[in-house]
């Protein structure tokens, strides 16, 4: 019977480790090395709203980081081709209305529109903007970590 006991535990720890492991170790083996490479169709017809640039928004923290820049259209957003981040579960990109995000912003409690979770933690990427919603009503474009709420990188929108 105390076998039987040791076996259950055993298995119940071994399967929650192997969920946490694949959790934090996945992305970093399987999605790092994956580069998007998205055009803005007919860049030229389109009006741009707005710039910006990803940083590292705590230096202290290796983890979480990011840099490149942001271009806001009227109808998307689009990550430019220098654009990178640490690998991580769970990444989405908002638009906030805060135009100075720091870690200590919290970013979940405010009006945010989720443009989708992120496709790839390099590279160029599109994210359409719903309908209705005017980017250069908004201050910053954030990576943020949906499963673990925390800031990745925000970029701070400037008008052109």
């Amino acid at each position: 019977m105390k076998w039987i006991l040791v076996f259950v535990i055993g298995g119940l720890l071994g399967g929650i480790a192997g969920f946490a492991a694949g959790i934090f170790v996945y992305p970093y083996i399987f999605l790092a090395d994956i580069v998007a490479a998205e055009r803005v169709d007919d860049p030229a017809s389109r009006r741009v709203v707005a710039k910006g640039m990803f940083i590292h928004a705590n230096p202290s923290d290796p983890i979480h980081h990011g840099r490149g820049g942001v271009t806001a259209y009227e109808n998307l957003v689009h990550l430019e081709a220098d654009f990178e981040v640490g690998p991580g579960p769970k990444f989405h990109v908002y638009l906030v209305p805060e135009r100075n995000v720091t870690p200590s912003t919290e970013v979940a409690k405010m009006m945010f529109v989720d443009l989708g979770r992120l496709k790839a933690f390099k590279g160029s990427q599109n994210y359409p903007v719903p309908a209705g919603v005017d980017p250069a009503k908004y201050g910053s474009v954030v990576i943020w970590c949906e499963q673990f709420g925390v800031l990745i990188s925000p970029a701070e929108l400037q008008r052109p």
